[in-house]
């Protein structure tokens, strides 16, 4: 028997940061089931120049065909639009060479090719949303709709969100709540079509205690005066539009009060001046602040000297199709989070799980009734942190999950 032959197009580049993370892995072992897999991405010229060479040896090694354009960045609006015209000239040439069973559009920009891929020579669709697109731009303060033009977009992105799921033969959401949502839609109601949540999985084997190395956390200790008396508060990841810097800086300064010894580890690429400037509005002394730029290798050590780690994400409509990877990751590496309601699956998989604190209102009583409990995490067995997280996080599942709506469609 031949194998089933997938094209997967991505608007967002293999040599991205988030396509070496959240796109390959999965192709990977898709690739390993048996697929025949075709990627065509749009990539950033300075990044593939960067990282082109580390990319193609993966992709060659896995048996994967690589194809791609160039992202264009400006003018805005029309520079996506030849995007999506070189997009689709191109995976009209693949298809007639490779004639596929399956085309699989990562989010939206995506989804215009494939959704005219199938019309015109009927191939299956998934169309993999990653989050209701319109109303980030519109939560996050890109597309202001008290603009007419932005109002005018905005409408016609949800429009075609209806029809790229009406059409789709599978839709692929992140989280339960963005799927009920859906499903609550009138026009969903009237003509429903399958739907599959695989949420942001994690490299379990990266996120491993295994790959501690205790040189650099002995170093990180000693440079920034680390005793094992401290409690140590993390933060993961970048602080653009989505995080509340604000609140889990509040929520540090009471953590202070309950515990003197409390310092705040920010792992972070990102200028931490901001942080220095709020922490200081609010009197937080600068020496119980420690910064630490990391290579994605050396993560995994830095979670581990966490006691616990905070992520607040603004509860916004958008953010019920969220599912923050950096959870998986946290939870795999043994450590409890200290997260919010109203983002994603979060309120039900903390409360099912017991795996952190999960809080939802940001005023001083609540931060402080949440600092309450902080001491009732010390009993969580990290091995049971783990093991949540290869539950319902390892990348094997969402492989699996992906494999199974395949099988559905061939």
């Amino acid at each position: 028997m031949s194998k089933v032959k997938v094209l997967f197009i991505s608007y967002d580049g293999l040599t991205d940061s988030l396509g070496q993370s959240q796109i390959i892995p999965y192709l990977v072992g898709l690739s390993r089931k048996g697929y025949e897999i075709h990627i065509l991405s749009a990539e950033k010229k300075i990044n593939f120049k960067n990282r082109k060479s580390v990319i193609q040896k993966i992709i060659d090694e896995s048996g994967i065909k690589w194809n791609y354009i160039f992202y264009t960045k400006k003018p805005p609006i029309f520079s996506t639009i030849f995007d999506i015209f070189k997009l689709s000239r191109k995976a009209f040439q693949l298809h007639y060479e490779n004639n596929f069973d399956i085309v699989h559009c990562r989010s939206y920009i995506s989804a215009f090719v494939g959704l005219r891929l199938k019309q015109k020579s009927n191939v299956k669709f998934v169309f993999d949303m990653r989050g209701f697109f319109a109303d980030e731009r519109v939560d996050g303060n890109i597309w202001n709709t008290k603009n007419f033009v932005f109002k005018k977009i905005y409408e016609y992105f949800k429009k075609k969100e209806k029809l790229f799921i009406s059409n789709a033969d599978y839709t692929i959401s992140l989280t339960n709540s963005a799927k009920y949502i859906i499903q609550s839609w009138d026009f969903y109601k009237i003509d429903p079509s399958p739907i599959e949540v695989v949420p942001c999985c994690a490299d379990l084997n990266t996120f491993s205690q295994k790959n501690i190395d205790r040189d650099l956390v002995e170093s990180v200790k000693i440079k920034n005066n680390i005793s094992n008396a401290d409690y140590i508060l993390s933060y993961l990841g970048s602080l653009g539009t989505w995080y509340m810097l604000d609140e889990m800086l509040s929520f540090f300064k009471q953590l202070s009060i309950q515990k003197p010894n409390a310092k705040f580890l920010f792992i972070t690429n990102d200028n931490t001046n901001i942080i220095l400037e709020k922490a200081e509005k609010i009197e937080i002394k600068f020496e119980k602040l420690i910064f630490f730029s990391a290579e994605r290798n050396e993560v995994p050590s830095l979670i581990s000297i966490s006691n616990a780690s905070i992520f607040f994400i603004k509860p916004t409509f958008s953010k019920k199709a969220s599912s923050p990877t950096k959870m998986a990751e946290i939870l795999a590496m043994g450590i409890p989070v200290i997260c919010n309601s109203g983002v994603g699956d979060i309120d039900e998989i903390i409360n099912q799980t017991n795996t952190g604190i999960c809080i939802k209102n940001f005023d001083q009583q609540s931060i402080k009734d949440a600092v309450n409990k902080i001491d009732s995490l010390r009993i969580i067995a990290p091995e049971y942190l783990r093991n949540v997280s290869i539950e319902k996080f390892s990348l094997e599942s969402g492989v699996d999950l992906y494999d199974s709506v395949y099988k559905k469609l061939i």
